[in-house]
Parts: structure tokens; C-alpha cells; sequence
């Protein structure tokens, strides 16, 4: 089950990662949760060779956009009534941010995603995707493009989270995500929709017996309830829903649909075996790239 006692935001100061600060303050007043705002000056320039108050000029640029972008944060943090800290590191991006979640026991990491949609689909940011794939602590990934909700003008956005959709293939990893996902409902008061997609990528289904057609999508009716009477034992609002498809369009499509505020899913899943538990699952991955809402991968 989920825990958020603090809430980790990595930041580079600029103005796209507003709506990433926005969604982390919204969680961190949700859950009461101090918030912490790092900044990570990447290692690159050689200064060995040059004196100490060389070096001092050379990094007092990157150090001051650090502060200021750190500030920046726990001056929101503060406006909302939040303990906040902050902090400027030099390193490996992703290696920093794992290394300050660890240390100071961090429930939620707050990233931003440059997401495309059509043709032209990029790739979560590579720090992004380190952190999600080599780390043990959730990750909410916040797309900086696409979203109709982001006015970098305006720092009072609304942020509230009134639907939540949380796919399942019934395994234990989504039993596991599915629960801390109903918890954030409850929070939230949110709507849940849950659903399965039956994935077109590994069976044939239109050359498959209607037998196997059948078991596959008695299967999804089952692992969508089992998330459904989670979600009714807290007198939540849920609906299920089971599709066939390529899994990472179709929840993506379905999530749209609903006008779903937020996509709640597990890291691993079951194509993820023994031999590759520290792989981030391939659907999750697709989803976190190319979603326009934020979707919060949970470890």
C-alpha cells in the first residue's frame, strides 16, 4: 500500500515544469505530506585543472538556477501550508534523485514527461525512465505537452483529482497497485474505472477459437471486479471495462474516454518474469510516454 509522507520534486527551474510542481503540491496536501524540491547540477565540465575561485565561477551560475529553481518550489510548498526543504546536488541526474529518495525515505517522486501523441511518439525523458526503472519508490509522471489543463501563467490550477482509472492483467503486481490505487480514490473521493485489455500483440484474435476468446475475456471480467468490489467496499463510484487491443492504445484510448484525471498502474506486470523484475513493464512505459494526464506508476 502506498505511503506518502513526503513527496520528492526533482526540478530544473524551467517554466514547462510548472504543472510537475502543480500535481505534486496537489498530492502533498492530499496526503499531508512534506515536500521536497532537488536540484541536480550535472556533472560535464572539467575543472580539474583550473584554481579554486575558477571553479567557483564556473559553477556559481549553474548553483544560483538551482537555488532559484528549489526556492521556487518550497515557496509554493509554503503557500500551500506545507513543510518543505530543499536542496542543490552535483551528480548523475537519476543517480542523485534515488540516492536523496533513499535517504530521506521519500513516498513519491514527481517527474515530468515530454510525451508526443501521433506519428511522432517520443520517449519518456531518459532521467525519467531511470528513476521509474532502477528505483523502489513510485513515480507520478506528469506530461509537460498536451495538456488542457496547463496555463503557465497561472499557478492556481485546479489539480483535484475527480477520476482514476486503474488497469489490471490480474496479476499480484496489479492486485498490489490496484489497492494503493483505490486508496488514492479514497482519498480523493475519486471515480474509478478499471479495466482489462485482452493484448491483440500476443494472441491472434481473429484466427483464435471462440473458446479461447472467451476464457481470455471471462479472465479480464474477473480481474476488473476484483478491483470493483475494492473500490465499492469504500463507496467509491467504479465501472470495469474489458477491451481487446494493443494494451498500451487501448488504455490510453479508454482513459480519454472516461475523461479520466489520472492513470494509476503497476510498474511490472505479467510479461514481466524473474529474469527481468527490474524492467519497467513495456505497457506502462508506453503509457507514461505518450499520455496526456499524469500517470503515477506504482512500485
Amino acid at each position: 500500500m502506498i505511503s506518502v509522507d513526503s513527496v520528492l520534486v526533482p526540478t530544473d527551474g524551467s517554466a514547462s515544469a510548472d504543472a510537475t510542481v502543480a500535481d505534486a503540491i496537489e498530492f502533498a496536501r492530499t496526503y499531508g505530506a512534506d515536500v521536497h524540491a532537488l536540484y541536480v547540477l550535472e556533472e560535464g565540465v572539467d575543472c580539474t585543472d583550473l584554481g579554486e575561485t575558477q571553479r567557483e565561477a564556473v559553477a556559481a551560475p549553474s548553483e544560483r538556477r538551482g537555488r532559484e529553481a528549489t526556492i521556487e518550489v518550497t515557496n509554493r510548498a509554503d503557500d500551500s501550508g506545507l513543510e518543505s526543504t530543499r536542496a542543490v546536488r552535483e551528480g548523475v541526474a537519476h543517480r542523485e534523485i534515488l540516492a536523496y529518495a533513499e535517504e530521506h525515505d521519500v513516498g513519491l517522486i514527481a517527474m515530468g514527461t515530454r510525451g508526443r501523441t501521433g506519428p511522432r511518439r517520443a520517449r519518456m525523458g531518459s532521467t525519467t525512465e531511470r528513476v521509474l526503472t532502477l528505483g523502489d519508490t513510485s513515480v507520478l509522471s506528469v506530461p509537460l505537452t498536451g495538456r488542457d489543463d496547463v496555463d503557465d501563467d497561472d499557478d492556481t490550477v485546479d489539480r483535484t483529482i475527480e477520476r482514476i482509472v486503474v488497469p489490471t492483467d490480474g496479476s499480484d503486481a496489479a492486485d498490489r497497485a490496484a489497492e494503493s490505487a483505490v486508496e488514492i480514490a479514497s482519498r480523493y473521493d475519486a471515480d474509478v474505472r478499471t479495466v482489462y485489455v485482452v493484448d491483440a500483440t500476443v494472441y491472434d484474435l481473429s484466427d483464435s477459437p471462440r473458446s479461447i476468446v472467451g476464457l481470455l475475456t471471462e479472465g479480464g471480467e474477473n480481474a476488473t471486479e476484483a478491483v470493483a468490489k475494492q473500490v465499492r467496499e469504500r463507496d467509491l463510484e467504479v465501472a470495469t471495462s474489458v477491451r481487446r487491443g494493443v494494451p498500451a492504445d487501448e488504455l490510453l484510448e479508454y482513459a480519454s474516454a472516461v475523461d479520466a484525471d489520472l492513470i494509476a498502474m503497476g510498474t511490472r506486470g505479467r510479461a514481466a518474469g524473474a529474469q527481468s523484475d527490474r524492467l519497467l513493464g513495456s505497457t506502462t512505459a508506453r503509457a507514461i510516454s505518450r499520455s496526456t494526464i499524469p500517470v503515477l506508476a506504482l512500485q
